[in-house]
């Protein structure tokens, strides 16, 4: 199995995160960026810098990311592609993407991008902490428990 992590916009503690579960359930992870990026010197990570482009890293991870995965990320219109493939989608803040949950995902992220371009909302989220980083370890456990024993080796 794979975990996949769109590393452009992942913070470094959820990567990390992810590695050190890696190595305790010896799956391995991928890094896909649209730049470089410092890979952590495990042979259980590898980093895949994809051409420079609007999406490259997005369509990368669609196209190679298979169902029974997961993928880290941030982006609610790639993960609504990914979900609609049948892979698993989880945010660095511990928020699992689902077919229940992706039509309300999506209509909020384009309300408050439209309220963005209106000058009428600014800024973005709030800095990464601890609580952050708790539910994320915590949904993590869950969905490649979940994961694992849904496509038993």
């Amino acid at each position: 199995m794979h975990v996949w992590i769109d590393a452009d916009a992942c913070p470094k503690a959820a990567k990390d995160q992810v590695v050190r579960f890696a190595l305790k359930r010896k799956f391995e992870v991928r890094l896909v960026a649209g730049q470089g990026q410092i890979k952590p010197a495990f042979t259980c990570v590898r980093l895949i810098v994809v051409p420079a482009g609007p999406d490259a890293a997005d369509d990368y991870l669609v196209e190679h990311a298979q169902p029974g995965e997961l993928v880290i990320c941030s982006d609610v219109p790639l993960a609504d592609r990914l979900v609609k493939k049948g892979v698993a989608a989880l945010d660095p803040r511990g928020r699992e993407f689902d077919q229940q949950n992706m039509g309300e995902r999506l209509a909020v992220r384009n309300l408050f991008t439209d309220l963005r371009e209106q000058g009428l909302a600014g800024g973005g989220q709030a800095a990464y902490g601890e609580r952050d980083k708790q539910a994320f370890a915590n949904s993590l456990d869950r969905i490649l428990t979940r994961l694992a024993r849904q496509n038993p080796k």
